[in-house]
């Protein structure tokens, strides 16, 4: 999400890498990939938010957003670049425009429409949980799939043009899901509870990965349509450790004991509950490769990936510990839900590279980094992206 006050995870985030070679997905060869597209919320969202919301522009269109690589507040929810713009770098594309942003742009190299904020579910669920209150927007992920079906005539015009267009594309699709427990757990909703949403989050991700041109009322046919637009090779990530390790989290939702902590001081039940939610996310997964055989569809660990730096924070460059918030406003772990990062009282270090964690919530360019190093070159993709 956009504010810091606004907890996130990383939730069910899909990789889509098109008809090229799976080698060539590394990056080492960059002429590869023509076009890019992202869908998700704030942990990828370039600027849609910050131009929907103008809430947002509290936080997000503050300085000390983007201070380090932009050196200006661009929408991101952290001090530089996403995993998504890692990873458009990797493969030698332009950083990606957020869909609103893009209104007269020759949007053949890719667009993001991720929404900070945004959800799997579309508001009649969250009206059904009684929760639709806490929604910070209605941009879910099937109106953003209807934005892509928007876009698509500018892209090709044939069956035979598309195949050919996105068999160089590379899609993003998420993260996504993780904001659907969060309204809920606003909300006062349980840990059971939450649970038993998890099969309707994550096939609502994935049954997103079989229709690109959903929309509100049928998101149920993605990959099919792909796949017949040229599209073969697939992949889906599952929750990374953010929400058991936020120190949002670790301020608002403070063990009652010890034991409630693990060796790196993050709550447990949280970890739990990412773990459920992965192996929910790729039971659907392996039954999507059974159904299409023909495709590559990958699950991307993101909860081992962000994990690792968690546990050996220093191997990674850290200086800091995985807990301690760089821009925030006091507290054990700096994180203050009165003055969180952008607003009055609070303040950012002065070098955000020695932190995994941003503003609480979200994390920092250098934890991105990380991670989409991770996903390229580590041993977080199975099978192998690479």
């Amino acid at each position: 999400m956009a504010a810091p006050k606004k907890l996130s995870v990383l939730a069910a985030a899909l990789l889509l890498c098109s008809l090229a070679r799976v080698s060539q997905c590394s990056g080492g060869s960059q002429s590869n990939y023509t076009s890019m597209f992202s869908f998700g919320d704030s942990l990828t969202d370039t600027g849609n938010l910050l131009v929907s919301n103008a809430l947002s522009n509290a936080i997000v269109g503050r300085f000390p957003y983007g201070m380090t690589y932009f050196h200006r507040p661009t929408g991101r929810c952290s001090d530089g670049r996403l995993v998504v713009d890692f990873l458009a770098q990797a493969f030698g594309l332009p950083l990606l425009p957020a869909y609103l942003q893009s209104e007269g742009k020759d949007v053949r190299q890719g667009v993001n429409f991720a929404v900070g904020g945004a959800t799997a579910m579309d508001p009649p669920f969250f009206e059904e949980i009684g929760a639709s209150d806490k929604l910070w927007t209605n941009l879910s992920l099937s109106v953003q799939l209807g934005w892509f079906d928007k876009i698509k005539p500018s892209l090709c015009n044939s069956a035979k043009s598309c195949r050919e267009y996105f068999s160089r594309s590379l899609f993003l699709v998420g993260e996504i899901g993780g904001n659907d427990y969060n309204y809920a757990f606003f909300k006062g909703k349980t840990l059971d509870d939450a649970k038993t949403y998890v099969p309707t989050v994550a096939s609502a991700v994935t049954d997103a990965t079989e229709n690109l041109t959903a929309t509100t009322e049928n998101r149920n046919v993605v990959t099919q349509k792909l796949i017949k637009a040229g599209a073969r090779h697939l992949g889906g990530a599952g929750q990374p450790a953010d929400r058991r390790c936020s120190s949002a989290y670790l301020t608002l939702h403070p063990g009652k004991n010890s034991s409630d902590y693990d060796s790196v001081g993050c709550l447990k039940t949280y970890n739990d509950f990412a773990q459920h939610h992965n192996e929910v996310l790729q039971q659907k997964l392996r039954a999507l490769r059974r159904k299409y055989p023909q495709a590559r569809i990958m699950y991307t660990d993101y909860y081992g990936a962000a994990m690792a730096f968690a546990k050996n924070p220093k191997q990674f460059g850290f200086t800091e510990g995985p807990l301690k918030t760089c821009c925030g406003g006091g507290g054990p772990y700096n994180f203050n839900p009165v003055a969180s990062c952008g607003v009055r009282g609070s303040k950012v270090c002065t070098d955000p590279s020695a932190y995994t964690n941003w503003d609480g919530v979200h994390l920092t360019e250098a934890a991105y980094h990380a991670i989409a190093d991770s996903i390229l070159h580590g041993p977080y993709t199975s099978p192998r992206l690479l």
